[in-house]
């Protein structure tokens, strides 16, 4: 992985070490399979032990993770409200209704 950066397409080395790993709130990051944006507290959470209450429980190439609800990742997209969160959000919040009624 590599810092995404508009001023580098390629992105810039991820450099770190423990200090800068506890210090960090947020990493965008560019990968040989795309783009991977980090977030250690989304907006409008407390951070994973919110997230965690309602997460799911899927498989993924044979690992078990965890994936914020739905209605969680909806709660923070308000909160963001982001050009991009704010377009996210009708079909978000559609597929929230959709789940609801079944």
């Amino acid at each position: 992985a590599r810092v995404r950066s508009d001023a580098e397409p390629a992105g810039l080395p991820f450099e770190h070490d423990g200090e800068s790993l506890a210090r960090a709130t947020t990493w965008n990051l560019t990968t040989d399979y795309g783009d991977l944006d980090l977030s250690f507290v989304p907006a409008g959470t407390r951070g994973y032990e919110d997230l965690r209450r309602a997460a799911l429980s899927i498989e993924v190439a044979g690992t078990t993770i965890s994936v914020a609800a739905l209605a969680d990742v909806v709660r923070s997209k308000q909160a963001a409200a982001r050009p991009k969160d704010l377009l996210a959000l009708p079909v978000l919040r559609r597929l929230l209704e959709d789940d609801a009624a079944t």
